[in-house]
């Protein structure tokens, strides 16, 4: 799909609600209109008056009138405003809600590339520049444009002719600097959101790792690093403000030139009575009336600037296709065998291979066991099946059926995944328990806390649990959140449990009573345990032990122990080290 430009975009939000620009338009017309008026009317009163064609009560009736313009140029901009603004408004909506959106449908690849901190910057200033684009900036451009256009024919035509062409000499040089400070201005707003948003990245990953960063005593070297790109930063946005106002400069210089051109040849005009003081004072007024075309011009010029250039940070992720392809048909998984057949698979970038011809055949209703050392393939074995990735060789399928013929969601849905790394919510500790199912009572959850062997922690908690567990989970321990986790998933009645190294932050008297918690929670349900404790998948139906991405033993625990293989030597050493734990 062709990249589409910010004019598009802002052409196709207008078309969409073109009843808010059109009465935006409308309103902006009568107050172009009347503010053009009220210089002539005002040369008018100064003639009269100077002929002395005006008494006390034509005076206050002349004056009446100008109050009465103003107060209905007064209504008709507060009412341009709620009409345009809240249009423009609605246009952030629909960029968040679109890059969320977008977002929520990225695999892990995609966010392997990208950066939370630059994605935040994305959806608060990128999304406020190109709003404001789509609002101020259509303000300002349809204003200004129309008032230049009335005022220079009122000056032209209802003045003096001759007068316009001579004050309109210096303008061509306004637009030739216009030109110009807007090419810097889109290179200087460019450069200040890519520094924000790198700013925005070290302050998400500072806050985030500030535990780490205390145990080792580098608070002072983050604060360095950060006070370093926020003067960045800042020295950014104040260049590029550098170059917008150099917009005023070049209105200011234009308009005095031409405000000593009109009041040199129109005074000359009047000695000759060639035109009235009246009229003079008229086309002065003009005159005074392009300053705010001309700065429109300008602010016209750095928001549209502003916007291209969030946009082109913003334009690439909206548009970025999914990094797995959702394009199943079938709704719900049918019961039936797991099978991975010949599956190989490379993480991009890397040549060697994270899983490489595994095949395994899993029966409904068993348990699988994977272990092996660490980088043997394990992890990348579930992400495989939850389609975070696609194989590069070989399929899984499902129920019959190659797993992406499935929906995604419908995939998904059918499975309750517990990952190496628990996440949890800023929430308490029941609504992250209930997460997959919000309907749940306080009474499954607490059963689900109970096979999860959590239940005696949170009532140790002085508001049980309602207890707010803090930004991913930081008031609790790493044992806890995982806990947690599998609490989460047990509330769940999913055909599959998968568990990747579930156990690994539990001591071995937790880890012995959740799993027996777990032989009854999982009775018929198809089950993958990942785990580098052996004694978490002894009682498996089926064991396979990866090395370098390859299964290099299958059977069941009895049976792996006899072949005195990888699998034998790590249950001795293992065994060994708990009853040197246990004395």
């Amino acid at each position: 799909m062709p990249a589409q430009t910010l004019y598009q975009l802002i052409g196709s939000f207008g078309r969409r609600h073109w009843r808010a620009y059109l009465l935006s338009a409308l309103m902006l017309v009568g107050v172009a209109v009347l503010t053009v008026w009220v210089p002539r009317q005002v040369g008018r009163i100064v003639d009269a008056l100077v002929a002395q064609q005006l008494d006390g009560a034509g005076i206050w009736r002349e004056l009446g009138l100008l109050v009465l313009m103003g107060a209905t140029i007064y209504l008709l901009r507060v009412g341009w405003r709620l009409q345009l603004f809240s249009a423009a408004y609605r246009l952030g909506v629909e960029l968040r809600t679109r890059l969320y959106a977008k977002l929520t449908t990225q695999g892990p690849q995609f966010f392997h590339g990208s950066r939370t901190g630059d994605l935040m910057a994305r959806a608060t200033n990128d999304v406020d520049a190109v709003e404001l684009a789509a609002g101020e900036a259509f303000l300002a451009g349809f204003d200004g444009t129309l008032t230049l256009v009335l005022v220079v024919a009122m000056m032209t035509l209802g003045v003096d002719w001759r007068l316009a062409l001579v004050a309109l000499l210096p303008f061509p040089f306004m637009a030739w600097s216009f030109w110009v400070i807007s090419r810097r201005v889109h290179d200087a707003w460019r450069e200040s959101l890519d520094r924000f948003s790198r700013l925005n990245d070290h302050v998400q990953e500072t806050v985030a790792g500030v535990r780490t960063l205390r145990a080792l005593g580098l608070e002072w070297r983050a604060g360095e690093e950060f006070s370093r790109r926020a003067q960045a930063a800042a020295d950014t946005s104040f260049q590029a403000l550098k170059w917008e106002a150099a917009y005023e400069p070049a209105v200011g210089g234009t308009l005095t030139a031409a405000t000593v051109l009109t009041m040199g040849v129109g005074g000359w005009f009047v000695w000759q009575g060639q035109m009235t003081v009246g009229q003079l004072t008229a086309f002065t007024m003009y005159l005074g009336q392009l300053i705010w075309p001309m700065f429109a011009m300008g602010w016209v010029l750095s928001l549209l600037e502003r916007g291209k250039a969030a946009w082109a940070r913003l334009e690439p992720v909206l548009r970025a296709a999914p990094s797995i392809d959702d394009r199943g048909s079938i709704e719900a998984v049918a019961p039936g065998p797991l099978v991975f057949d010949g599956v190989s698979f490379s993480y991009p970038g890397q040549s060697v291979p994270a899983l490489e011809g595994v095949s395994i055949e899993l029966p409904p209703g068993q348990t699988l066991g994977v272990v092996g050392p660490t980088g043997a393939g394990k992890s990348t074995l579930i992400h495989l099946l939850l389609r975070h990735y696609a194989p590069g060789a070989g399929r899984i399928t499902w129920g019959g059926e190659p797993v992406e013929r499935y929906r995604l969601a419908a995939l998904r849905a059918a499975i309750a995944w517990v990952p190496q790394e628990p996440f949890l919510f800023s929430a308490s500790i029941a609504q992250n328990i209930a997460l997959a199912k919000a309907e749940a009572t306080r009474q499954q959850i607490e059963r689900a806390a109970r096979l999860a062997d959590l239940h005696h922690d949170v009532r140790r908690f002085a508001n049980g649990y309602d207890t707010l567990v803090g930004e991913r989970g930081v008031t609790l321990s790493g044992g806890q959140r995982q806990r947690v986790a599998i609490a989460r998933v047990l509330l769940t009645d999913t055909p599959l449990l998968l568990l990747d190294d579930a156990l690994s932050a539990v001591d071995t008297g937790t880890e012995t009573r959740i799993l027996e918690h777990l032989r009854g929670a999982r009775a018929g349900r198809t089950a993958i345990i990942v785990s580098h404790r052996l004694s978490a998948v002894a009682d498996a139906d089926q064991i396979v032990v990866l090395k370098a991405g390859r299964i290099v033993e299958r059977g069941t625990h009895d049976e792996l122990l006899v072949r005195g293989g990888w699998y034998a030597a790590q249950w001795r050493y293992q065994q060994l080290e708990a009853s040197l734990d246990a004395a």
